[in-house]
């Protein structure tokens, strides 16, 4: 059985999980989120748990199990204590800047760059070169994140650009080392 899926959820007391059929929905303080379920997959609500099984194992059901209970601990955790991505912009003159709910980044192009967030996301602006990414859905900050740090990627001389707070860049030799 699967190591991830064979695990039962802990729901927290002010969450609430409801299921409707193959629809599993998530209240908290934060939010709430839903999913549907695949229809080979169970899910049960016990004892303050959510417990996720599955009927066989077949290959194509065994990898829906461990997802489908990933995704549901997702939700969990979102609407109690929501995600959050930190990204870091590298160089001279770059800088972010909060104007409303949009984020504008100055990052070396002729004009600054204007985000508008993803519902469900939102940027906040810790100093000029330091940002967050925060929400309850997981996928949307993650995706929130990709589509900032797209404007402008490290480049592999110097290493300017926008990067993932803790991502390490490798630094290519230019043509002075030879």
């Amino acid at each position: 059985m699967s190591r991830v899926g064979r695990l039962p959820i802990p729901v927290p007391p002010e969450v609430t999980v409801t299921l409707d059929g193959q629809r599993c929905a998530v209240r908290g303080p934060r939010g709430e989120l839903s999913h549907d379920v695949h229809p080979e997959i169970r899910v049960t609500v016990e004892e303050g748990q959510v417990v996720v099984t599955r009927p066989s194992d077949a290959p194509s059901i065994r990898a829906l199990h461990g997802l489908t209970r990933a995704l549901i601990a997702n939700m969990v955790q979102g609407v109690s204590q929501g995600f959050r991505k930190s990204l870091e912009i590298i160089g001279t003159g770059y800088r972010a800047e909060l104007r409303g709910s949009n984020l504008f980044l100055t990052v070396g192009y002729s004009h600054p760059v204007e985000m508008t967030p993803l519902p469900g996301a939102a940027f906040e602006v810790e100093t000029p070169t330091r940002l967050h990414i925060t929400g309850i859905d997981k996928q949307v900050v993650g995706q929130q994140a990709a589509l900032v740090r797209k404007v402008r990627s490290p480049e592999p001389y110097r290493g300017k650009g926008i990067r993932y707070q803790g991502e390490r860049i490798r630094i290519k030799a230019g043509k002075a080392s030879r």
